[in-house]
């Protein structure tokens, strides 16, 4: 299979963001659609800072709004907001475009969510849902929808080269395919990881910034049942698998080697949150998670949205 090249004009039509289409442009090739996926995401979360995503952000067109340009990313933007448009009375146009005033006057962006087939009533609700986040919080949130927006966009442009570039030779590879598949029988897939499988941030919503300095710990089950039960002990079935301290941006380091191929079962990641807050209410946070065969290829982010007397949790990308 040929390697997928990518230059930065392409890249930006994908991300609006110059620091992403010029990181990408530099990791170009890749040698197939999921590594340049990869490695999109880790460059969008671990190499573009916040101005970067603000630039990407501005590049999209007000949700309910029709792009005027003829870019490809206008056109993509197009399709994009096709459902939404479709589905839309012109007092819910209004409705959604007085929404998108109050959200870009509170945040200081456009409000992005991955809007390819949800309607106008959906993304209305998900808008007035959002519009409560504290900032801090609600840039996170965006940056995860950029982020499956980049990812769509890059499928359809990676898949469409791909497929440009093997038409050519497609018929002359048969018979050398055949041959090796004959003697050799057919090559597993391997993907190779650019990041550690299980990662992590903190973001201390009550000071509106990274949580740095904090320690974590990342345990696999291994007890004597598949996995822990609610209400009984526990007592030796946690095996440490890493451990590491928040950066100045609230990044873990890494808490796994870099396998390929995660071990499916029940993890569990902590976080000494009393050490970092002691006028706080909870002592140490610890989320319960669990991978299952058909995803050991996938990557886990596992973020902590930490105040004094609460915390949230989700899967990120």
């Amino acid at each position: 299979m040929e390697e997928i090249k990518l230059d930065e004009k392409q890249a930006l039509a994908c991300c609006g963001s110059t620091q992403f289409a010029k990181q990408m442009a530099m990791a170009s090739p890749f040698p197939s659609l999921d590594h340049a996926i990869s490695a999109a995401t880790d460059i969008w979360f671990n190499k573009v800072d916040v101005n970067g995503w603000l630039e990407a952000f501005a590049a999209h067109p007000q949700i309910g709004e029709s792009p005027s340009s003829h870019t490809t990313s206008a056109q993509w933007s197009k399709g994009e907001q096709a459902t939404a448009l479709a589905t839309a009375t012109d007092s819910g146009l209004q409705e959604l475009s007085n929404w998108n005033a109050q959200y870009r006057q509170k945040f200081g962006h456009v409000f992005l969510i991955c809007a390819a087939g949800r309607s106008a009533a959906e993304i209305l609700n998900e808008l007035k849902n959002r519009y409560l986040n504290r900032p801090i919080l609600e840039l996170e949130i965006a940056a995860q929808e950029q982020m499956k927006v980049t990812e769509s966009r890059l499928r359809k442009l990676l898949s469409a080269k791909a497929k440009a570039d093997s038409t050519g030779s497609q018929y002359s590879m048969v018979g050398v395919r055949k041959a090796e598949e004959g003697f050799l029988g057919k090559a597993p897939q391997v993907q190779t990881r650019t990041r550690p499988p299980i990662t992590t941030h903190v973001l201390d919503v009550s000071r509106g910034s990274p949580g740095a300095g904090i320690e974590v710990h990342l345990e696999m089950w291994k007890g004597s049942q598949p996995r822990p039960l609610f209400g009984e002990i526990d007592i030796g079935g946690w095996v440490l698998q890493g451990s590491s301290t928040t950066d100045k941006d609230g990044r873990s380091g890494q808490l796994m080697s870099m396998v390929d191929a995660l071990s499916p079962g029940v993890y569990r990641i902590s976080f000494n949150t009393g050490k970092y807050c002691p006028e706080g209410f909870f002592p140490y946070v610890s989320i319960v998670f669990e991978i299952r065969e058909t995803q050991k290829f996938e990557h886990f982010h596992v973020p902590l949205l930490l105040s004094p007397f609460s915390f949230a949790t989700y899967r990120g990308s």
